[in-house]
């Protein structure tokens, strides 16, 4: 055994003796270094101008021949290097040229050891930080579009509602108008925010509220925006909170983001008629204590299988909602539903259902949260 050690350390002693060695002669390596790789044409043009003077020496040849003949095999060999070595130049220059009309999916060909190999990755990488912040700035120009169409949509049925003399100018209507619009001005302010996400930066404001009168607030809202955006008013909404004095710890500005979303996405989907239910529970003691679990269902056809990893995604649009979404849709309310989530450290996903989609949420509680 002792042997057997000794010549496993010799063997790595020699390795790492090999690996400097071979790091310090880098700029040796004509594949590894430009440097070398001009130093190694030179000296190439050098051997043959010699070998070439020293066969005219032997064999009477005319030096003017052999000059020639030098002078083109140089011209040769230098012209095979250059192409070799601008090669990811000339890759460059068209990427940044695409870049500069807007298109950041171009990308350099890599797999080089040399310095124009470091080069384009690092071009590459540029390229891709490019080309995620132009698609960030996108998606937060719909995302500022998506998230101002709700409450700008309930403060409008509520202003029609009252100029047409469906209700009265009671100071309950006009407080829903009040909390629409402060609601509003809330939204101007979080939306900076979106800006900061991929550098998860966002704030959470959390705190510990009752979850019945909250979810009933955002019921009450959901139901003065029916008929506003889509042509959907004889959907019932439904709460089912148990039990009735439970709390929640979690920032109530991003649940209501994704409550809402939720909400208003289960509506579009439901048939004539149909029913949605807003659902809380408890979360489980393995999720950890003051957890809570918000299921929204409803009764449409539901989201298939296949198709349950994507509805999370930006922009999505499955083949479901393309034929029952209906129109205007954006594809980013369960998007937005997911961030809000993922900020509080809680999971959301498409849960088994026997009919139509069952949406359900965990938040942790107060030990995991964040903020």
């Amino acid at each position: 055994m002792s042997e057997g050690r000794w010549q496993r350390a010799a063997t790595r002693l020699c390795s790492n003796a090999w690996d400097r060695l071979w790091e310090g002669l880098r700029p040796l390596d004509p594949y590894r270094s430009v440097k070398a790789a001009l130093g190694a044409l030179v000296i190439v043009s050098v051997v043959i101008t010699t070998l070439l003077a020293l066969f005219a020496v032997q064999s009477a040849t005319e030096l003017r021949v052999i000059t020639i003949i030098s002078i083109v095999a140089s011209l040769l060999i230098t012209q095979f290097v250059a192409q070799s070595l601008t090669a990811p130049l000339d890759e460059m220059t068209d990427a940044a040229k695409a870049m500069a009309h807007g298109d950041y999916s171009r990308r350099v060909r890599g797999g080089r050891r040399d310095e124009f190999g470091e080069l384009a990755e690092n071009f590459n990488r540029m390229a891709a930080d490019l080309e995620a912040v132009d698609q960030h700035r996108k998606e937060l120009v719909a995302n500022v579009s998506h998230e101002l169409r709700t409450p700008i949509a309930a403060l409008r049925a509520v202003l029609e509602n009252v100029v047409d003399g469906v209700s009265d100018a009671d100071p309950e209507t006009m407080r829903t108008a009040l909390s629409q619009t402060e609601r509003l001005g809330r939204l101007v302010a979080h939306l900076l925010d979106l800006s900061r996400l991929d550098n998860g930066v966002v704030p959470l404001h959390s705190r510990r509220f009752e979850v019945w009168p909250y979810l009933a607030g955002v019921l009450k809202e959901a139901n003065m925006s029916k008929g506003s955006g889509h042509a959907r008013k004889d959907v019932h909404l439904h709460l089912d909170v148990s039990p009735a004095e439970l709390t929640a710890y979690a920032d109530p500005e991003r649940l209501h983001q994704v409550v809402a979303n939720l909400i208003d996405n289960a509506v579009k989907h439901s048939p004539p008629h149909g029913r949605v239910t807003v659902r809380a529970r408890p979360g489980e003691p393995a999720v950890g204590e003051g957890s809570m679990e918000v299921e929204v269902l409803d009764e449409g056809p539901g989201i298939p299988e296949s198709e349950r990893h994507r509805v999370f995604g930006r922009f999505s649009r499955t083949q479901s909602a393309e034929a029952l979404g209906g129109a205007g849709g954006t594809g980013l309310g369960l998007a937005i539903a997911r961030w809000a989530v993922d900020l509080h450290g809680g999971s959301i996903r498409v849960a088994e259902s026997p009919r139509g989609c069952r949406i359900q949420l965990t938040l942790p509680g107060a030990g995991r949260s964040q903020g």
